[in-house]
């Protein structure tokens, strides 16, 4: 049974990460202080001192990496997720380590302790953790990819969540998950999705436990059936059985939904867009103002050329403003250079830009081509209407009509549009495929972190300016 082998590789990871704190501390010792390369007179104290400290930072140090959950199985952890873990866990280490030595400054040892040895025992620690772990999980994959080390699991339901829930664990053998079968009241015994067989009814289920054969219950219940979710999981917990519930909602809610707690009650949010959080959108709002003072201050020598060479060549405005939809669905006046011939204001609401298009300026081609005469929507950023980073706008026209031919496609005016996305640095700008921009902006939208913005500022630097696909 894998709950045994489970324990026994907890207590073998603890064990182990003892031993890195330690070699990771005396390491940072013997560099600064046991080989005297770096020692000086004031840090010259005695081996025991430095040493005897590891009976205190072990303990501490392993009691932060559960409280952060660096002992918890990593059957389907996400590394980047992990080494968060350990760069925090080891932060706070940090923290306190420096307030133990502050405090006790006036002790004719401690205060002579080296800040040298604690700042390379931090960084020292979270190269030899993070080293630690990923071999570890590539050992317990390989294991786990040849048939050891398997977790035994039993489907209730036979539904797209079951489906769903096949695909993955067939797609990913290193996980270690061993699906026994699934108990459905309306397919027929013996009926199989992918080779995992119907092995009976949800009435069989006490009579399956009471085997003590399993590790976890996956409740993977078609939404008609969920009348019967209750008992299900009265019988579960009697029996002490690890469970997990895979609702059947993703063909509705085909996105990333998370749960928040209303005084005991879990309220699922379909869609989580972390810049409705005050703070995040606060600190993206700061980025964007900073960003549009330095851009201007920047690109204002090209700004200035641009606008010199549009007025000398073609007749009329030099900036081009266009009603564009933006957060919440509000209209706002999106500025540009004017690329093109003055135009009807009819004609131009209705037509996009073709190739060879002849109402394009040659200096219009340009400045399209090399994103020149987006630069004046670094004003729409100041004024609050569109921000560096994020969706691009579209005309109302437009708008209209791809939220009837392209689902979530109104999603997007969730946030801010942007002056360039994740949807442009990966090439989908211009005349491609709306569905995938769609697609870059949701993904953009659900998981926003200012070093998501931060990469996609980086990214447009070296390979968003130049529009292959700008007529």
């Amino acid at each position: 049974m894998i709950k045994d082998n489970q324990k026994r590789l907890n207590r073998l990871h603890v064990v182990i990460d003892a031993l890195v704190i330690a070699a990771a501390y005396t390491l940072s010792w013997f560099v600064f202080i046991g080989s005297h390369w770096f020692l000086s007179g004031r840090e010259a104290l005695p081996p025991q001192i430095y040493l005897g400290a590891l009976a205190v930072i072990i303990p501490v140090y392993l009691l932060l990496y559960t409280c952060f959950h660096l002992f918890t199985p990593k059957r389907v952890q996400g590394r980047r997720q992990e080494l968060a873990n350990i760069c925090k866990a080891n932060l706070i280490g940090l923290l306190l380590f420096g307030l133990f030595l502050y405090l006790m400054r006036k002790d004719p040892y401690l205060r002579h302790f080296s800040s040298r040895v604690v700042g390379s025992f931090f960084v020292t620690n979270i190269v030899l953790e993070t080293l630690e772990r990923n071999i570890i999980r590539m050992a317990l994959r390989s294991m786990r990819s040849k048939g050891y080390n398997q977790k035994h699991v039993l489907l209730i339901g036979y539904s797209r969540a079951a489906e769903s829930y096949i695909d993955r664990v067939r797609a990913n053998p290193e996980w270690g998950y061993q699906i026994r079968g699934i108990l459905d009241d309306h397919k027929p015994w013996a009926e199989d999705y992918k080779g995992i067989r119907v092995i009976g009814k949800t009435s069989d289920l006490e009579e399956i436990l009471s085997l003590n054969v399993l590790d976890e219950i996956a409740i993977t219940l078609s939404i008609r059936e969920y009348s019967g979710l209750e008992a299900i999981v009265a019988a579960c917990e009697k029996s002490g059985v690890h469970t997990k519930f895979i609702p059947d909602y993703n063909n509705f809610i085909p996105t990333r939904p998370y749960t928040e707690d209303l005084q005991g009650l879990p309220v699922i949010n379909i869609r989580h867009v972390p810049l409705n959080d005050l703070l995040n959108a606060t600190m993206k709002r700061v980025l964007d103002i900073f960003g549009a003072l330095v851009a201007l201050a920047l690109f204002s020598p090209v700004m200035l050329a641009a606008a010199l060479v549009i007025k000398a060549t073609s007749p009329g405005p030099l900036i081009f403003s266009q009603e564009r939809v933006g957060l919440h669905n509000r209209p706002f006046k999106m500025y540009k250079f004017r690329s093109m011939e003055v135009q009807a204001p009819d004609k131009e609401k209705v037509q996009w830009t073709t190739p060879r298009d002849p109402r394009v300026t040659p200096v219009g081609k340009i400045i399209r081509r090399t994103s020149i005469d987006e630069m004046p929507q670094l004003f729409n950023v100041l004024v609050g209407d569109m921000s560096l980073v994020g969706p691009r706008p579209e005309r109302p026209l437009f708008v209209e009509r791809f939220k009837e031919e392209i689902p979530r496609y109104m999603i997007k005016h969730q946030v801010r549009p942007g002056m360039t996305g994740w949807a442009q640095v990966n090439g989908y700008r211009g005349d491609t495929s709306i569905t995938k921009r769609i697609e870059h902006d949701l993904y953009y939208i659900e998981n926003w972190t200012l070093g998501l913005d931060f990469k996609i500022l980086f990214l447009t630097f070296f390979k968003g300016f130049i529009n292959k696909n700008a007529y």
